[in-house]
């Protein structure tokens, strides 16, 4: 009696083993896929951060240099705004940046520069912002030609518009080289993020910005003085325009 009792506690048999190591390895196979499926979701999120603040700091420099704007008419040569759109788009102005802006350590005091935002082929095959500086009286160095400042890589747009007074609507080139706009608007998209596998949309936006400054006449900036109404004597100095508001002068 014993004896049967024994020999009816078997071990699992093998079809039972295989049973289990199938059921094992569907398990294995789920947690990995869940796995795999937020490694990439986590990529795609991290490349996405850092797509939105490459493109916070483009319109934050973008936006300082703008904000110290400068330019004198007796000296257009060296003040002159500059924009161009199309195939090779670029924002060229001369500005007295801030003490935290990019590359202030190469430059030193000559914190007076002329700044130009241009859109160029990168070695990936995309384009990037890039943004060249040199003082106001001196030539672009080689280094500065070979080795710009990139700002954001894969850019498929960078759009600069100003505000026409005469128009009152946005225009894409600015003809008067020699004076500032009241207003410039800045569109930029940087291209979709193929981080693990996936694809994540586009990044678009458009910033608009008042200049708070306005081109410096000659008469103020050489000392001279205007003759009053009819010839006699000398009228106040002049007062520089603010251009806050569209419809200033310069234009």
């Amino acid at each position: 009696m014993n004896l049967s009792r024994s020999n009816s506690r078997r071990g699992f048999t093998l079809v039972e083993i295989m049973v289990a190591i199938m059921i094992f390895t569907l398990v294995l196979g789920a947690i990995y896929s869940t796995w795999i499926l937020v490694m990439r979701a986590t990529q795609v999120g991290q490349a996405a951060a850092a797509q939105a603040q490459r493109q916070r700091i483009a319109l934050r420099t973008i936006e300082d240099s703008l904000m110290c704007i400068q330019s004198f008419q007796a000296s257009q040569k060296y003040y002159s705004f500059i924009v161009e759109n199309g195939e090779a788009p670029a924002l060229s102005f001369a500005s007295r940046v801030p003490d935290i802006f990019p590359r202030n350590g190469k430059f030193g005091d000559f914190n007076l520069r002329r700044l130009t935002y241009s859109l160029e082929a990168g070695q990936d095959g995309g384009k990037n912002l890039v943004l060249r500086q040199n003082p106001i009286l001196m030539d672009l160095d080689q280094d500065e030609q070979k080795y710009p400042l990139v700002l954001a890589r894969n850019v498929k747009s960078f759009i600069v518009e100003c505000w026409d007074t005469n128009k009152f609507e946005w225009v894409d080139e600015w003809l008067t080289t020699n004076s500032i706009p009241p207003m410039v608007r800045v569109g930029l998209v940087l291209g979709a993020s193929t981080a693990g596998g996936g694809a994540a949309p586009d990044f678009a936006v458009a910033r608009a910005f008042a200049m708070p400054s306005g081109m410096m006449p000659a008469a103020v900036q050489t000392g001279g003085a205007l003759r009053g109404p009819g010839g006699g004597g000398l009228a106040p100095p002049v007062r520089p325009p603010i251009n806050n508001k569209p419809g200033g002068s310069g234009r």
